[in-house]
């Protein structure tokens, strides 16, 4: 079938930053002029309405801190719309010694124009919402455990020894009483402490106030897959908001490879002739999730005989490659249970 040609094509790559855009145009007969604009979908629009009346336009930039509002804007304009994953864009080897944002708006123009270029999946703006709230308790926790070993190390540092029944398991009630009614002799070393345990407080107050949000939007907007997810042993509230807002309706994924592949729970691998080798886990993933269906399957070992039966096959191998196949496992049933909306039933599933 031949191509149809009567309609005029317009292909724009951008290189979006915070305080401007890298602009490159084509079109379907000659090379288009690069440019730098505000970081403006609508003074895009204007100068496209102004030079290319009448184009079909189809337009590309790379996924980043930008997100997706200019796609979205885009879309609402009638144009053909797509964010690319950096890593997928062909580049040659001088690409990687000549780097700047007019080349690379040059090579995603070329590409697009080229139909090399596959968008991701962009999340819908609930999940956009959802997954900004989930990303924040994230952050919390890291800044939580950070929080945690500074008052440790600055009791460390002044030499103060933590008493052996609270050594081992540090961060209960009684360890914090503790930690409050000590005196460190002086008055700034002593506010400093303060100011530590201040901060502790904050954070997990803020946890839990995050945490709680999550679960009842989930729980409200969610509420059907929010109970199957939670039907898996394994997998508990903070997880099931994870899975929602990060990897959203599981149901897209046409096959359990694809959705492995997605979460990164599959082997590197590198074949030549008849030499085959692995080496780990693959560098592409959703890392956090990848991260909690690992501690899920843990969980699932010890709560499910199934998988504590497929574990013990394994048995005199690697902990940590049976795991991340448990994990593996775990992720495959997941998916299966929100196909078919039947909530998970140990024993029943080999």
């Amino acid at each position: 079938m031949k191509e149809d040609t009567a309609t005029a094509k317009l292909f724009i790559g951008i290189d979006t930053h915070k305080r401007s855009w890298k602009v490159k145009t084509a079109t379907d007969l000659f090379d288009g002029r690069a440019f730098t604009c505000p970081p403006d979908p609508e003074t895009l629009r204007k100068y496209v309405e102004k030079n290319f009346p009448g184009y079909e336009v189809h337009c590309a930039y790379e996924v980043g801190p930008c997100g997706y509002s200019a796609h979205r804007a885009f879309i609402s304009y009638g144009w053909h719309s797509l964010v690319v994953n950096p890593a997928d864009i062909p580049r040659s080897q001088k690409s990687k010694y000549q780097k700047t944002d007019k080349l690379d708006a040059a090579l995603i123009c070329r590409e697009l124009k080229d139909g090399r270029l596959k968008s991701i999946r962009v999340p819908s703006p609930e999940r956009e919402a959802l997954r900004c709230l989930f990303r924040r308790r994230i952050e919390l926790v890291k800044d939580f455990l950070r929080t945690k070993s500074r008052i440790l190390m600055q009791l460390l540092y002044l030499g103060v020894k933590i008493p052996d029944e609270y050594d081992k398991n540090p961060w209960t009630r009684a360890f914090l009483e503790w930690v409050r009614s000590l005196d460190l002799g002086f008055e700034t070393s002593n506010y400093s402490l303060k100011t530590q345990l201040a901060h502790y407080e904050f954070l997990d107050k803020s946890i839990k106030e995050v945490s709680k949000q999550l679960r009842n939007y989930c729980r409200d907007n969610f509420k059907k897959d929010y109970e199957l997810l939670l039907s898996v042993p394994g997998i508990g509230p903070i997880i099931a908001c994870g899975i929602l807002s990060e990897l959203g309706d599981l149901r897209r994924f046409n096959t359990e490879k694809q959705l492995c592949s997605y979460v990164g729970l599959i082997p590197s691998l590198n074949q030549s002739g008849e030499s085959s080798k692995t080496s780990g886990m693959t560098p592409r993933a959703k890392r956090i999730m990848r991260s909690y269906f690992i501690e899920a399957a843990w969980c699932a070992v010890r709560l499910d005989p199934s998988m504590q039966a497929y574990w013990r096959s394994h048995r005199g191998k690697d902990p940590k490659r049976i795991i991340v196949k448990v994990a593996r496992k775990l992720l495959v049933r997941v998916r299966s249970v929100l196909i078919s909306g039947v909530p998970y039933q140990m024993g029943l599933v080999k």
